[in-house]
């Protein structure tokens, strides 16, 4: 049943319910099982899916008709792949929870934040878009404040500061072009059919702008990203690094570039330097990183700097790269928290100098992990390959000196993550790693998923890039002839 009001209603009524289950098991297998049906739900979306440039499955009923607001959402092949990857994360990342002792109200949270991912990638008002864009950010504060690390209040104020004040500069953009519609709506087609001004576009631009650049994150707003990534439990960083920051590029494809394209070209090529800058930099930083969590969470800054570098070249080619590198990334950066968080519970540590040698007992991890690694530097054959292809041929054709910088993303993350693959997982086995465990139980289930995509996508991407290609064309042709 293709009713996009039902996937998004059954992840809040499995918060709902979860939140007075006060059994630890109860409360993973319910929250499970609820993850489970949101993916069986997506099922029809995609099979039912025609790859075009119209907008499907839409749905729109009245909500607060007076002030022109309407619950409207609806399906592109922009959105579907992160829809698929909200729905089908989820289900792994509530799995790989299945060692801690968390009760019902953890996993409300989770759910209830996967419902305002999901208004996100499906809101065509910009209210209802707005509304969904908070939605997700309360249960991970909660997340992380809750079950976070010893410094975990410090770390989620700034994360909550900086999100929060991003979020209002752009709901001050929205009320404005809502009242600049005739009809008095905040539909996204009365937004881009607004003739704004050179000078209005500009102002939009950053508002907008600083509010997605903080998301995702771009350099230099970047800077609670280490911290929170690092104190939030594995299930919090997963979900922040692997769906939460698409958001913010999400939001530049959907609602930046098509309602403020004066804006973009004006202040695009600046974007898109701080988008290399943050490659390079999050890059030299990875290096010198001795916590591999902390190590992991620089090398997403990188990976987004290159995606949104991508998204600013503003090309099919590099597009098409940063949508389906959206999807790779969140499965790779996914598959590695979990490693990392199996490796930590089993040592109680994550510096890099204090492992070694856990292949020699774990053979089984170390094969898991080596693919994982593989597919986040982009080998060939993994799923982390034609994204970055894509991406750098689309910067290419915006600038080769571009491509050149960006393109050290595939070099520096071969280099840091081989070497902390190398540090953990090879040498002398040390007093801490001697009696290393393997994978068991719902570890192989994750892990074997991970792996499994990550193959997968690798050797045969096409299904992914025919979702979205024409979607992707028609946008980036419409905007282009609005520039011309």
């Amino acid at each position: 049943m293709d009713n996009l009001f039902i996937l998004l209603l059954i992840p809040v009524l499995g918060a709902l319910a979860l939140v007075f289950v006060k059994e630890t098991r109860t409360a993973k297998q319910f929250a499970l099982l609820i993850s489970l049906v949101s993916l069986v739900l997506t099922v029809p979306f995609l099979a039912n899916f025609v790859p075009d440039a119209s907008m499907q499955f839409e749905q729109r009923v009245p909500w607060i008709p007076a002030l022109g607001i309407h619950f409207h959402i609806g399906i592109d092949g922009i959105s579907l792949p992160l829809v698929l990857l909200t729905n089908g994360l989820v289900p792994l990342i509530v799995l790989a929870t299945f060692s801690q002792t968390y009760r019902g109200g953890f996993y409300a949270l989770v759910l209830f934040m996967q419902a305002g991912l999901l208004l996100v990638f499906t809101a065509l008002d910009a209210f209802a878009f707005y509304v969904g864009w908070e939605a997700a950010l309360i249960p991970i504060y909660f997340i992380c404040a809750l079950w976070g690390g010893e410094n975990r209040i410090r770390v989620n104020l700034k994360f909550f500061i900086y999100t929060f004040l991003g979020s209002l500069l752009m709901l001050i953009a929205i009320i404005y072009l809502h009242l600049q519609v005739p009809s008095g709506d905040y539909e996204w087609e009365s937004f881009y059919r607004l003739a704004l001004d050179s000078a209005t576009q500009r102002w939009v631009f950053w508002a907008f702008f600083l509010a997605f650049a903080i998301k995702m994150p771009i350099f230099p707003f970047h800077t609670w990203q280490p911290d929170t990534y690092t104190e939030a439990p594995t299930a919090g960083t997963m979900l922040l690094a692997g769906i939460m920051l698409k958001m913010g590029v999400y939001g530049v494809i959907r609602w930046l570039i098509p309602i403020a394209p004066i804006g973009v070209a004006a202040y695009g090529q600046l974007a898109l330097v701080l988008c290399v800058i943050g490659v390079v930099y999050a890059s030299i930083i990875a290096f010198k990183q001795r916590d591999a969590k902390r190590l992991v969470a620089y090398s997403s800054i990188a990976h987004v700097g290159l995606i949104g570098a991508g998204v600013f070249a503003w090309n099919v080619q590099s597009l098409q790269g940063a949508i389906i590198q959206m999807v790779n990334h969140g499965i790779s950066v996914v598959g590695l928290f979990f490693v990392l968080d199996i490796m930590s519970r089993r040592l109680g540590t994550r510096e890099l100098a204090e492992m070694g040698g856990i292949a020699k007992s774990a053979p089984a991890l170390a094969a898991f992990f080596l693919i994982i690694v593989m597919g986040a530097v982009g080998l060939p054959l993994t799923n982390g390959f034609i994204g970055e292809f894509l991406l750098l041929v689309g910067i290419y054709e915006y600038g080769i000196w571009y491509a050149v910088f960006g393109g050290l993303t595939l070099i520096f993350g071969a280099v840091y993550m081989l070497r902390m693959y190398q540090k953990i997982m090879l040498g002398d086995v040390n007093v801490r790693t001697s009696g290393f465990a393997d994978v068991k139980g719902s570890e192989w289930i994750v892990l074997a998923v991970v792996v499994t995509l990550v193959i997968a996508i690798g050797v045969y991407p096409k299904p992914l890039l025919h979702l979205s290609e024409a979607a992707v064309t028609d946008l980036v042709n419409k905007v282009n002839l609005i520039n011309k």
